[in-house]
């Protein structure tokens, strides 16, 4: 692992060990903020977010193989009477982490051995354990297209030399999702012409505002900033969190709603990286030291511009943070159906640690995305897209999902 990604881990262990995230929880919620800290390790944000979506699925299947509260469409489990639902929890986050995290075996295993130590020895810890390996094995055995060889060709003229890093998981949009059709099913259309008002009004405000000695950008837009600088799963999942401890929950209504958050943020991670590789859009940094070259009379070129934060390593359009809290948003808003949020909350491996609060569902999603003008990183329009696509992927998530038995 790389120092910041290890220094990130400490950071948001030690703000969430001092109550920085304290909310009321159980076993589903428990097991995630683990899960999430495992999956966060991991040096890229998609292959994280994939795990935590197989985690959240096969603890799911597990509590209610147990409860018996909705149909099963994924997996057949016999329960025996009486299995612990804290065991199967516990059984079925470790399954799944061993197999996709290996390198954490360590840590995995730790946290298992603490979770089942206040179980007493008995046929239902057992049952539990039985049926949470059940689970999480059955839903390993998906398919989901991550074989598919980088076959990315980089752009250049012959004998020209261009950067020899590859770009992050070209062939994302290609896996197959939880619950779209495919990658391309909420493709939007293409981004900005170059000769556009639009293209020069983004142009000229992350030009202002994300650069890395901006005087424009504002103390608290500079804070919002740093803070969405990080990507990894442990920084979206005490948002779900939130809502999953509201008053009179129970396990399993919290298994299935943080699976179906998980599938939803996945799918939108598939979704937006088959539309980044449709268009392959210049980004900022790019964009802002050829603005000689756009055809745009309005875009002046700055030829030492640097954003805010290091650019991510895959196109620009749309947006991918804005895909994932979008859809996120949109699972917790049908889970709130109208009635008024709690206080969400989460802490930042990049700021150090810090935590922010939101009083509404729309005002984390909204400030996920224009963080990201903040950053340098990303277009207003690209924004917009890739907030109406997460939209559209969470919405699709929720109506997937069965309906309760009973």
């Amino acid at each position: 692992m790389h120092l910041k990604h290890l220094v990130a881990t400490l950071v948001l262990a030690v703000a969430t060990l001092t109550g920085a995230l304290c909310v009321e929880a159980d076993v589903v919620t428990d097991a995630n903020a683990r899960a999430a800290d495992v999956a966060s390790r991991h040096p890229g944000t998609p292959p994280a977010v994939r795990i935590m979506a197989f985690v959240q699925v096969s603890v799911f299947e597990a509590v209610n193989a147990i409860t018996a509260r909705y149909p099963s469409t994924r997996v057949k489990i016999a329960a025996p009477p009486g299995a612990s639902v804290d065991a199967a929890v516990a059984a079925a986050t470790r399954t799944v982490l061993l197999k996709l995290m290996p390198t954490q075996q360590a840590a995995i295993e730790a946290d298992y051995q603490a979770a089942l130590k206040p179980m007493p020895d008995s046929a239902a810890k057992t049952g539990g354990i039985a049926v949470g390996e059940q689970a999480a094995a059955a839903c390993l055995t998906r398919e989901d297209g991550m074989g598919h060889p980088d076959t990315y060709r980089p752009h250049t003229a012959a004998g020209v030399y261009v950067p020899t890093l590859l770009p992050a998981v070209p062939n994302w949009g290609k896996r197959t999702p939880w619950v779209m059709a495919s990658g391309d099913q909420f493709r939007p259309g293409p981004p900005p012409g170059l000769t556009s008002a639009t293209w020069a009004r983004d142009y000229n405000e992350i030009k202002t505002i994300g650069g890395k000695n901006s005087t424009q950008r504002s103390p608290e837009q500079t804070v919002i900033a740093k803070f969405w600088e990080a990507t990894a799963p442990a920084v979206y999942w005490p948002v779900a969190r939130s809502v999953a401890s509201m008053p009179g929950r129970d396990v399993t209504e919290n298994a299935r709603l943080l699976a179906t958050a998980a599938m939803a943020m996945d799918d939108a991670l598939v979704a937006v990286f088959d539309a980044k590789y449709t268009y392959h859009l210049w980004r900022p940094v790019t964009a802002i030291r050829n603005g000689d070259v756009d055809g745009n009379d309005a875009t002046e070129r700055d030829p030492s511009w640097t954003p805010f934060i290091d650019t991510p390593m895959h196109p620009e359009y749309p947006c991918a943070h804005c895909i994932v809290s979008a859809s996120l948003g949109a699972v917790l808003e049908a889970e709130l159906a109208g009635r008024p949020s709690p206080k969400l909350s989460s802490a930042s491996s990049t700021a150090g640690g810090a935590v922010r609060t939101w009083g509404s569902v729309g005002e984390f999603v909204q400030e996920v995305a224009v963080a990201r003008i903040y950053d340098g990183v990303h277009y207003r329009n690209s924004t917009e897209v890739g907030t109406a696509m997460g939209k559209k992927v969470g919405e699709l998530a929720v109506k997937s999902f069965p309906k309760p038995i009973r």
